[in-house]
């Protein structure tokens, strides 16, 4: 009899059986292959790594072709391919080395327990400014936070452009795609960090594995932006009416208004002499009322009389008069009376010993 919660948990350290030529004898019916471009930059760093490359493709038996003209890289199978999911290890090894990973990470790709990610950033964030210092937040200061996030999923993570490609375990994958969408959202990728942390170190429970971690992880509350600005103008709609609006007047309105229409030019130009000497007086009188406040004195604070000294307490002369005896008795550095008395009485009781 075997319990049959212990069917339903996966041991530790249990790993799927390597798939081998025994399981597929015949190997495949038909050729498969896929291609994909590379930007102009890595074409000298793929030179140099290819032979590394259709070694490492040529374990699984699978052809590797670079094309310098086109731009492209093409995987295939052969009749010797034994592997069908080879074919697609291959196709996301070429996808990963276009989009700038280095051929030391991107062969870990070939294993059973490793796969890949690629996240399109690019279509996220509305404004470029936006999008560049949220991708520059998911790296870190001196990519310290990019460091943290892979040590924690146990993925390599390499942001470049408008895609984030990470490689590694598929727990870790998720988790990835989790923070670096999150982090697009406007949500610090510290968050998940610590979250990340704490699950760590609960996994290492046994007695915590089959029960909810919800009481443990934090809950980051977002909290409100302020509102908006309101601008200073507002542009109020009115009210519709079918009428249009009154005519504005016209100038020679204004003047048949006024009467200024009916003088003659003499009196115009006259009229407008006198306006513009009244403005030039306005404006001088201004000036010199400027001018003539450096002249006038501050105001002077009010002088608050001292109050005499009480002399409530009158002083006792006669006491005075006494101490003064007193002192002229005494002389400079002589004993008190009773001090001297003291030791007369201590001479005479030595005199009589002897």
């Amino acid at each position: 009899a075997v319990d049959e919660s212990e069917l339903l948990t996966v041991p530790d350290g249990w790993k799927e059986p390597a798939f081998t030529r025994e399981d597929n004898p015949k190997g495949l019916l038909e050729e498969s292959s896929f291609a994909t471009l590379f930007p102009k930059y890595r074409e000298a760093y793929l030179k140099e790594c290819w032979p590394l490359v259709q070694k490492a493709l040529g374990e699984h038996y699978v052809n590797a072709a670079l094309d310098l003209i086109e731009g492209s890289m093409t995987v295939t199978t052969t009749k010797k391919t034994f592997d069908p999911y080879a074919i697609i290890r291959a196709r996301d090894l070429i996808k990963l080395l276009a989009r700038s990973v280095p051929f030391e990470q991107v062969f870990r790709i070939l294993q059973d327990d490793i796969a890949c990610d690629i996240i399109k950033i690019g279509s996220l964030v509305r404004k470029r400014e936006t999008f560049i210092k949220r991708r520059a937040r998911l790296l870190g200061p001196k990519g310290s936070t990019l460091k943290a996030l892979e040590l924690l999923t146990n993925c390599y993570i390499m942001v470049q452009g408008n895609t984030v490609s990470a490689l590694g375990p598929f727990s870790g994958l998720k988790e990835v795609r989790k923070v670096v969408l999150d982090t697009m959202k406007n949500i610090h990728p510290i968050y998940n960090i610590k979250t990340l942390m704490i699950k760590r170190e609960l996994a290492k429970d046994p007695e915590l594995r089959t029960q909810s971690w919800e009481r443990f992880l934090p809950k980051f509350k977002r909290k409100n932006l302020k509102k908006r600005k309101e601008p200073k103008k507002k542009n109020i709609k009115k009210e519709y009416t079918p009428f249009p609006p009154p005519q504005p007047e016209s100038q020679i309105d204004k003047e048949l208004a006024s009467g200024e229409y009916f003088l003659k030019e003499r009196q115009k130009k006259r009229k407008q002499m006198e306006e513009i000497k009244a403005k030039q007086a306005d404006a001088i009188k201004r000036r010199q009322e400027e001018r003539n406040k450096a002249f006038i004195p501050p105001k002077e604070k009010p002088v608050v009389k001292t109050k005499k000294a009480s002399t409530e307490k009158k002083i006792d002369i006669e006491a005075i008069k006494e101490k003064v005896k007193n002192a002229k008795k005494k002389k400079l550095g002589a004993l008190p009376e009773e001090e001297v008395k003291l030791k007369m009485a201590a001479d005479e009781k030595k005199k009589k010993k002897k």
